[in-house]
């Protein structure tokens, strides 16, 4: 795997149980979202309705679980959800889930679908490995205020995940910062699908493997590796 990716002692101490599993690809196409990856997102909607059977987000077993890790570290998670639960509410209100681009679109309607936190990342943005550590507050994070590019720091003991730069995401997985998120000319990216216990490592490999899939009929010419679950 080129890139490295590392789960600090202290936040699987925190937080036992926690698993992940990386699918890298280079070479991809990407661009507007279009009917075909609006479509998707739209297949998920219904996928997700199903999973859930009438329950809302957060009483889902998988959610209830992010929902405690995030207490673990000092956040509210019903203010600040785990990206999946804030996707899936939104999918459920009235509006809808966003169109970003083409890249974007498929991750997050993985994500939607099997109720799984899913991130991506634009490769030639990362500096150094990645690793998901405690932050001690000092870490310079890339987003908008505004509108306007702003640099924000993590609260002290918050999990985030970080290169040699600083944090690319807050809060585990709630809010992606701008510098090494995916654009519509990303070309080579990394994936991460993130689970806690109850969800079983066999569910993010099928997750893994749908996201691979898509990207395959998406991008022909990728070269796509899917990593196993650590």
């Amino acid at each position: 795997m080129s890139q490295t990716l590392i789960v600090s002692d202290e936040v699987r101490t925190l937080v036992p149980g926690f698993s992940h599993l990386a699918v890298e690809a280079h070479g991809l196409v990407n661009g507007p979202s279009n009917a075909d990856s609006s479509a998707l997102l739209d297949e998920a909607v219904r996928r997700l309705t199903a999973l859930l059977d009438g329950r809302a987000p957060h009483e889902d077993p998988h959610m209830a679980a992010w929902r405690a890790a995030y207490s673990a570290f000092g956040a509210k998670p019903s203010r600040t959800r785990n990206s999946a639960e804030a996707l899936a509410k939104r999918a459920l209100s009235d509006a809808g889930l966003p169109r970003i681009n083409l890249l974007v679109d498929l991750y997050n309607a993985i994500s939607v679908a099997r109720l799984i936190p899913v991130g991506g990342e634009d490769t030639a943005c990362v500096v150094g490995p990645m690793r998901l550590v405690r932050a001690t507050g000092d870490e310079p994070f890339a987003t908008a205020a505004g509108g306007e590019p702003a640099v924000e720091h993590p609260e002290p003991g918050e999990v985030v995940w970080r290169d040699e730069e600083g944090v690319t995401c807050r809060r585990w997985n709630w809010r992606q910062g701008t510098r090494t998120r995916l654009t519509g000319t990303s070309t080579d990216a990394l994936f991460l699908l993130e689970g806690l216990a109850p969800l079983a490592p066999d569910e993010l490999e099928a997750a893994g493997a749908e996201l691979a899939e898509w990207l395959r009929k998406l991008s022909p010419a990728a070269r796509i590796t899917v990593h196993p679950v650590r």
